[in-house]
């Protein structure tokens, strides 16, 4: 069995939170990366998610110094809707 993963860039405008992080993160481009699986037994190729990571910065650390937090779709999806709309983190 072999892994697809995939990145993407996202930028936000504004500082942002996502459920399960403690400290509001800083506005600017983030990293998030996912990585699927194949799904066995059918007569077509397709893939089922089984991991989404945000790349976040460790605020002590040096540059380059990132740690990968697990997030959903739907919460990233939430917080670039928030930034893009202009409303704060609740």
């Amino acid at each position: 069995m072999s892994l697809r993963t995939t990145s993407k860039t996202f930028t936000f405008a504004r500082s942002f939170s996502l459920d399960g992080l403690d400290e509001t993160q800083p506005a600017g481009s983030y990293t998030v990366q996912t990585d699927e699986e194949p799904i066995e037994g059918l007569s077509f190729l397709a893939y089922r998610r089984i991991a989404t990571v945000i790349f976040l910065p460790l605020r002590h650390g040096g540059t380059g110094s990132f740690e990968a937090i697990p997030v959903t779709p739907e919460a990233l999806d939430a917080a670039l809707a928030r930034d893009a709309s202009g409303s704060h983190d609740a």
